[in-house]
């Protein structure tokens, strides 16, 4: 029984690993979006407003992973999902940032 514990913890994703996976998916996404936004030659209210429909399904599996890694870590539910939540706000804040300044300077955002 102890073995076949052990076996499984191990083939379980590592909560970081996780982590870092959706927010490379999240990021790239974002990305996609706000060059997308640019092209069309968005407002930065329109661009905003946009953005917290962007990305769905990337940003719910973001937040689900660091809550995951947090309830891991030892945070209780409300505390892991709220840093959750603090941490998708912060990369929208980022990509609104970003987005003004391509904006004030007509320029686009170089591949990646």
């Amino acid at each position: 029984m102890l073995i076949l514990s052990m076996a499984l913890a191990a083939m379980a994703p590592a909560p970081a690993g996780n982590v870092d996976t959706t927010r490379n998916a999240f990021t790239k996404c974002l990305r996609g979006h706000l060059k997308k936004s640019l092209e069309a030659k968005m407002g930065e209210a329109e661009y905003e407003m946009s953005l917290k429909g962007a990305c769905d399904t990337e940003r719910e599996a973001f937040r689900a992973a660091v809550t995951a890694a947090n309830r891991a870590g030892g945070d209780n539910a409300t505390d892991a999902a709220d840093n959750a939540e603090m941490q998708v706000e912060d990369y929208h804040a980022g990509f609104t940032d970003k987005f003004k300044d391509y904006s004030s300077t007509n320029t686009m955002p170089g591949d990646d």
